[in-house]
This record gives C-alpha cells, structure tokens and sequence, in this order.
C-alpha cells in the first residue's frame, strides 16, 4: 500500500488507520534550523478536525499532535520530523455489517478484492478522510517554511450542491482572511446559503458535494519541469491522495474550451520591471513551468458516501444483492474540512518544487 507523498526532497509518509491506536506521519528532507510555530499548527489543524459544528461528523477527536522526533527547542533538527495523533473517539462496532455488505462509493469491496479480506473496515481504515489530519500537520510545517520565503496558499470553498462563492481574481489575489473563519468562504452570504443547502442533505439522511478553489502567490517563474513532471503533474498526483477528490482544473480549466485561442490566450505585459500577464487564463503554469501569475486550481470533492438512506449492496458471503443501512457518524458535507487538506498538500508539493 502506497501512502508516501513522493518529492525530489521532501517526502511524507502517513501511518495509521481510522480506528487504529493512533495515526501520524513522518516528514524526510525539511531543512534543518527552521523555527516552527507550534501553535500555528495546531490552529491549522483545528480547521479539519471533526466535531466541531453541525455541518461535520458528531465524532470528536482532539487532534493534537504529538512530536516524537525531528524538533529541538521546535526547531528542526535535520532527523525525519515524526508526530503522531491518539484515536480516542472510535465506534468500531457501527461498521459490523459492511465486512461482508460493501458501502457503495467507498472503498470497502475493491479494498477487499485487493487485499483478501483482509483490509480494516473499521471508520474505512486506512482509506478514511481521518488520514488527512497527520497530512494537514505535514502541511501546515511546510506552509511556514514557504511563508519565509515569500510564498503563500490559501483556499476557500468555490460552491456546495448549486450554490457558489465568489472566485478569487485570478490576478490580483488578496487577503480575505479565508482561514480565520469557521466556513471558509469569501462571501459570507453565500457560506449561509452553502450551509442550508448542507443541512437540508443532512435532514433528507443525504449528502452533498462541492467545489474547492486554492490559491498559491509568491511563487516566480522558472520552477517546474515539462511533460510528465510539471506543476499541474505533481500537484493533481498530490491531490488525489485526498479521499473525495474527483477532480482537479488549472485556471479556467474546462471551460477554456469554449473558448477561442484569442479568448483564452494571456498577453503578456510589463509591471514594475517584470513581466506578467493581463489576465490568468493558464492559472500560473505555462508547459508545466511557473510563469509568475498566482497558481490557481479548482478541485472537486464529491458527496459524502455514507448517507443514512438505504442503499443496494451484494453480500460478498453469499453473493446475493441485500438492503445496506450505513451506521457509524459522517459528514454531510466533507467540503469545508477538505479545504485545509487542499492547502496542506499544496504546501508539501511546492516546498518540495521550490527546495
């Protein structure tokens, strides 16, 4: 089973499963002498963990990472940087059933077929959206390390169900403060209206899914790699390690295919002594290379497949189609926890780029 985040010098290699003692990661190759904000972290963290308002999971963990190495005085040392989180809040005996009646558009039948059987059912084991939390500390470290240099990310929730925040200015992105709110969303009127769309699938025993927008500035032209190892390449493999993903589109993405090569085309011009373009159709990558325009990408996250309505399943026992009733406690909207975990593998991958 692959769960290492791969780079020429940062890799990240996530433990645990959802139910298991704990989960945690390891982080090999940060530079040594970094100053780290610890209760920087723990903030970012706070963003993804559960149980904190209505529109997530009743589970509550606390989400504390503990650092078993890598730090002295929280300073990097230049050893693996390894932390570790305790699963406290577990109810294993919810997912009785699903050992032989797998939840559709989970994991659960195609991890059985692969591994026999054998894989933990438990909270969806080691295919939970619960391994996003050791991945949100790998990211916040790597985001501080950025911000020295320059560099920073952010993301919001772009739409859930058929309601839409505003975008970012693909050129000119600025500070909204997106992180400090509980519903990260530029317009709060239309976090409102996200929410009740989220509590309205939450009263139908349903879900819904949505859209998330990031954002990364300060990052100069010339980094990145053509073809099979450009920006876009890194950062799609880096997001798809986040359960619920779906999708992914880099500036206007699909929709540049409505339009004529003169519509979607970015004349460049000068500014301050450097060169820039007027507008950012190509979201900030040009044959895989940065160009100097904010790095601006979308990604979808797909409903919450544990729903309380029944469901089809086969019994892999018997292998005749039965009735499923999920158990357990989920999400209505995995989205807004998403967003942090968007960020926090955008920062991995761009440190490494940037290193």
């Amino acid at each position: 089973m692959s769960s290492i985040l791969k780079g020429n010098k940062i890799n990240v290699s996530v433990f645990g499963q959802s139910h298991s003692e704990a989960i945690g990661c390891v982080i090999d190759g940060l530079p040594a002498g970094v100053k780290l904000d610890t209760l920087s972290i723990e903030k970012f963290m706070e963003r993804r963990a559960p149980g904190r308002n209505k529109y997530s999971t009743t589970r509550r963990e606390a989400d504390k990472p503990v650092i078993l190495s890598g730090l002295v005085d929280n300073t990097t040392c230049g050893a693996p940087l390894a932390m570790m989180i305790a699963n406290t809040n577990t109810r294993s005996g919810d997912y009785g059933n699903i050992r032989t009646l797998p939840r559709p558009g989970h994991s659960d039948y195609a991890a059985a077929v692969k591994y026999n059987s054998f894989n933990d059912i438990a909270g969806g084991g080691h295919f939970s959206g619960r391994l996003t939390a050791p991945l949100c500390f790998a990211g916040s470290v790597c985001m501080q390390i950025l911000k020295q240099k320059g560099i920073d990310i952010k993301a919001h929730i772009a739409s859930v169900g058929g309601v839409e925040d505003e975008k970012f200015d693909p050129v000119n992105i600025t500070d909204e403060n997106i992180a400090e709110k509980e519903f990260p969303v530029i317009n709060d009127d239309a976090g409102e209206k996200m929410k009740a769309e989220i509590e309205k699938a939450r009263l139908d025993s349903d879900s819904v899914g949505g859209i998330i927008e990031c954002a990364v500035t300060g990052v100069k032209a010339g980094f990145g790699e053509p073809m099979f190892d450009g920006i876009e390449n890194r950062l799609a493999a880096a997001v798809f390690g986040i359960p619920a993903v779906k999708g992914i589109e880099f500036g206007r993405g699909f929709s540049s295919a409505l339009l004529r090569g003169s519509e979607n085309n970015d004349e460049f011009t000068v500014s301050d002594g450097t060169v820039r373009t007027k507008t950012n159709n190509h979201g900030g990558i040009l044959g895989g290379i940065t160009s100097g325009m904010p790095i601006v990408f979308r990604v979808a996250i797909k409903p919450t497949p544990s729903i309380g309505k029944p469901q089809q399943s086969v019994n892999l026992v018997t292998m005749e189609e039965e009735e499923l009733l999920i158990k357990g406690r989920h999400d209505p909207c995995i989205v807004p926890r998403a967003v942090p975990a968007v960020e926090a593998v955008t920062a991995v991958t761009m440190l490494d780029i940037i290193l």
